[in-house]
């Protein structure tokens, strides 16, 4: 007997095995499933998926060709953020979108109804809220929160450390900094800090803001900025360094509650 002969028939019996305890879900071509993994009902995974072990993903979602899901994090000596501690499973929760060659990696969380967009990476110990959109090629580094109903766009950078609201906009090619030092001398460990972005806030395309900042509810960075300091609740800023040029207009705010409208930033 053969020896690939005897390949055939394991990688049969394997698949037999799979289908039997996934028997809602549909499976594409050389999909590497690991140890306790749970997939919802009505879940469709692509070709040359691999899903890390204890990896949980839940109903009707969909997983495009290339996807990793729980890859681990690797660890350089030279290493300023990536840990060697155990992250816990990647979670994915119902009704998400995965596109093609995007990674998510182990104790990243993904709540219902996400779309993540082909070559998206999304690091350890990050949590996305519901019905939020990750662009196409977007990075998303360790430690970030990102709350529900927000677009992140094609090309974006949030570095680690970073903390999004609700309903916030990210266009493409922004930069969030984390590192006031630029990765020189040790006092920079002391310091690092990502981008901070209160409910509604949005930042226009190719703008880079630097550690630390805080963007304030319902504040526009126009396109291009440098934004080097805080920016304030339901303002314009544009240049380089960025600076206040108006209100935004009544038309483009959120709505609020009265205690909002009283202006006091939240």
């Amino acid at each position: 007997m053969s020896s690939e002969f005897i390949a055939s028939e394991n990688a049969l019996l394997l698949e037999q095995e799979r289908n039997r305890r996934y028997p809602n879900v549909h499976f594409g071509r050389n999909v590497v499933v690991g140890q306790h993994v749970n997939i919802g009902e009505g879940t469709v995974i692509g070709n040359h998926v691999v899903l890390h072990d204890n990896a949980s993903i839940g109903k009707d979602v969909r997983i495009d060709d290339g996807v990793i899901i729980g890859k681990k994090p690797m660890k350089s000596k030279a290493s300023a953020m990536t840990g060697t501690k155990d992250h816990g499973p990647a979670f994915l929760g119902n009704g998400c979108l995965v596109g093609s060659n995007s990674i998510i990696y182990t104790g990243a969380v993904i709540e219902d109804g996400v779309l993540i967009a082909d070559f998206a990476s999304v690091r350890e110990e990050t949590r996305i809220g519901e019905l939020t959109i990750i662009g196409r090629g977007v990075a998303i580094e360790n430690q970030v929160s990102i709350g529900r109903c927000c677009k992140i766009e094609t090309g974006a950078y949030i570095t680690a450390k970073s903390t999004i609201g609700d309903q916030c906009f990210v266009a493409p090619e922004v930069t969030f900094t984390n590192d006031n030092f630029v990765g020189r001398t040790q006092e920079r460990f002391k310091h690092f800090g990502g981008v901070t972005m209160q409910k509604g806030a949005r930042v226009a395309a190719n703008s880079t803001v630097l550690p630390g900042i805080l963007i304030g509810e319902d504040a526009l960075v126009a396109a291009g900025s440098i934004v080097t300091r805080d920016v304030p609740a339901r303002m314009v800023v544009m240049g380089s360094p960025a600076r206040v040029i108006r209100p935004v207009d009544l038309e483009q705010l959120l709505p609020y509650d009265g205690e909002k409208n009283s202006g006091e930033s939240q």
